[in-house]
């Protein structure tokens, strides 16, 4: 096992996300430090000195892009390298990550393998010593039910909320709810979950028959969920 003294700081609005690598990587004895926003990931950055970054692109608000162009400019964490989580791994994603400073990008659904690799190559074999290990498909689908279930564990909260924000006509509420969910169905591989959420989070909400809309298709979502747990 190696030395608590190795850090990493994960930057990602998905719940789901935070707490599946942080367990993963404390399996490890590495301690890890989380934050749901990028202005966040700096201040932590800046006063932890971490010795990697895993950090998401698409965040409301202060997003990844905006965190690497800040960093960049730090004297004290400018070095730190960056992996960049994104659900969309488009050439063009890719290129305007690389461009901002990642180092590496890593595509939703997480593969531990990928993650292992990635962090070994950027702070050293010996970390892990996992060049000569296989992984096989049982451990890719414990890692997968592993983010299942923290998913679900989160979902009444999340369920709530959506309930909430459509009793009360919050759009901001429904919208950050959703842009959750949908960050979190990329990473447990399910597509039509982030379909779903995709659609409800790009509806222009702007008249009853829009909320009634809404309402349609959370339900809908609700359903996919529960096949989840079934």
């Amino acid at each position: 096992m190696i030395s608590n003294k190795i850090k990493i700081l994960i930057v990602d609005d998905s719940d789901v996300v935070l707490k599946s690598l942080k367990s993963f990587f404390e399996e490890y004895e590495i301690e890890v430090l989380t934050c749901a926003d990028g202005l966040e990931g700096i201040r932590i950055a800046a006063e932890d000195k971490p010795d990697l970054i895993f950090l998401d692109l698409m965040m409301p608000d202060f997003d990844g892009i905006k965190m690497l162009k800040v960093k960049n400019v730090l004297k004290d964490i400018k070095d730190i390298p960056v992996i960049v989580i994104s659900a969309n791994t488009a050439r063009r994603n890719v290129l305007a990550a690389i461009d901002a400073g990642a180092i590496k990008v890593v595509s939703k659904p997480l593969q531990k393998k990928q993650i292992l690799e990635y962090t070994a190559e950027l702070l050293g074999e010996d970390i892990f010593k996992i060049k000569s290990r296989l992984f096989s498909d049982e451990d890719k689908s414990k890692m997968k039910q592993d983010l299942i279930k923290i998913f679900l564990n989160t979902f009444t909260e999340k369920r709530n909320n959506i309930k909430n924000a459509i009793k009360s006509k919050n759009e901001e509420l429904l919208k950050s709810v959703i842009h959750d969910i949908r960050g979190a169905g990329d990473t447990i591989g399910n597509p039509k979950i982030t379909e779903i959420a995709a659609e409800i989070e790009e509806k222009e909400i702007q008249s009853a028959t829009d909320w009634v809309f809404v309402e349609f298709k959370c339900n809908e979502l609700y359903q996919e969920v529960f096949k989840l747990s079934s």
